[in-house]
């Protein structure tokens, strides 16, 4: 009838991770963010550019929170590599 609910065994390692996840997939779409605001330059892009700020705010707070915790991860982007 009721289900116990399963400890996760390493619960910060899986946190971790999911939170490099997390912050890849914000890094990237920051980026995809930013070149979408460059290729499209038109007199009316405050969405556009509402949407590049909200992208690098996600980013920045993830960034921030993994600092935080002191994850270190062995993923690095190729965009950060090839800046």
């Amino acid at each position: 009838m009721f289900k116990r609910r399963q400890k996760i065994k390493h619960p910060k390692a899986t946190y971790d991770e999911q939170l490099l996840t997390l912050l890849n997939s914000a890094k990237v779409d920051w980026d995809r963010a930013k070149q979408n605001e460059q290729a499209i330059y038109d007199n009316n892009t405050s969405e556009l550019v509402t949407q590049t700020a909200l992208a690098r705010a996600k980013y920045l707070y993830l960034y921030r929170e993994a600092r935080r915790r002191q994850v270190h991860g062995n993923q690095i982007q190729r965009a950060v590599i090839d800046k």
